[in-house]
């Protein structure tokens, strides 16, 4: 679990006085790492009652050719700058370069998060 509270340290680099324990909203989680492959979502709560759909897996981007959104087969990916390692697990982020069937394609949306992937075409 990541503690996304306050610093432990001050501006000037001297610690802070631990004051309390951690909150249950302070925690994070660990990240989805969306691969390339058969569909697999998983639905989970959020703050506030709320829920994201977090995709596991996926095959098809939304692409954006500038006209028009086409729906394509993601083949695999190309560059991640999130994580050399991610090219060679074939993981989507956001930022990622993949290889669809309408041609390469930039993500812009986070899988990780809205459980789509959306991309734009790279000329």
């Amino acid at each position: 679990m990541h503690d996304h509270g306050r610093s432990t340290r001050k501006r000037t680099g001297g610690r802070l006085k631990h004051a309390r324990n951690h909150r249950k909203d302070e925690l994070g989680r660990e990240p989805t790492e969306t691969q390339v492959g058969e569909p697999r979502f998983k639905t989970v709560t959020v703050r506030g009652n709320n829920s994201k759909t977090r995709a596991l897996a996926t095959d098809t981007a939304h692409v954006n050719t500038g006209e028009q959104t086409l729906t394509a087969d993601i083949e695999n990916v190309v560059e991640n700058d999130a994580n050399p390692n991610y090219v060679r697990r074939n993981i989507i982020t956001k930022g990622a370069v993949i290889d669809t069937s309408e041609g390469t394609a930039r993500v812009t949306s986070r899988p990780g998060q809205t459980g789509q992937v959306n991309a734009v075409l790279l000329e």
